[in-house]
């Protein structure tokens, strides 16, 4: 897609998603009566069948724009098309910090009026991940240690992380997650590691450089 298309596709199907965001919370909070809930349900799987018509076979993985940037539509986290997603909006720096500002509401639940554990180490995952590849050492999960301080409120919060050392292609990263009032809640450490293939495309880039050996 050109640019102009890449627009206008984020701008209609970013708002189908938003709209959905807004279903999937006014279908968990509702208290209607049980013959409007059947009805809405109908109409529900109806407008399912409608989008199913033309639709992909797989997920939507990475797409590159002809601007070189990526784009992750589908990711869990920040994905612009995931109606799952908060989604987070990550701002980065070139020496490795990555942090976003958000708003978790009902969907995300764990205990009563808490977020969940495992959303949590979600949003961590995906910020520790943007520190590293912001840094230049991008990498995959290999390991993310969580300290669950305090609980974590639904409703406004923050993120941070940033690269705390390099390795090779090993990179540690830190970062925690805090309440509107500025309290750290969950904190992680993450190892993350390029995987083989990424390394070994690197190095043939390399060997095949023009100016190697000026």
């Amino acid at each position: 897609m050109t640019a102009e298309q890449q627009a206008r596709h984020d701008e209609v199907f970013g708002a189908l998603a938003r709209s959905t965001r807004r279903l999937v919370e006014a279908q968990l909070l509702t208290e209607v009566e049980d013959d409007v809930a059947r009805e809405v349900a109908a109409e529900i799987d109806a407008l399912t069948a409608r989008l199913r018509k033309q639709s992909r076979s797989g997920p939507l993985g990475i797409e590159v724009g002809e601007d070189g940037h990526t784009r992750a539509h589908g990711n869990a986290v920040i994905g612009l098309r995931n109606a799952v997603a908060p989604p987070l909006h990550v701002d980065r720096t070139p020496d490795g910090k990555a942090w976003s500002r958000f708003h978790l509401g009902p969907q995300y639940e764990g205990p009563p009026g808490l977020v969940h554990g495992g959303v949590s180490a979600l949003l961590l995952d995906q910020l520790c991940g943007e520190a590293a590849a912001a840094g230049g050492s991008p990498g995959m999960t290999g390991r993310l240690t969580l300290h669950y301080r305090r609980p974590t409120p639904l409703g406004d919060l923050s993120g941070e992380a940033w690269i705390d050392h390099v390795e090779g292609y090993k990179t540690t990263v830190k970062g925690h997650l805090k309440d509107n009032e500025g309290n750290p809640t969950v904190e992680a450490e993450g190892l993350f590691i390029l995987p083989r293939w990424a390394r070994e495309l690197i190095a043939e880039r390399e060997e095949s450089r023009p100016d190697r050996f000026e």
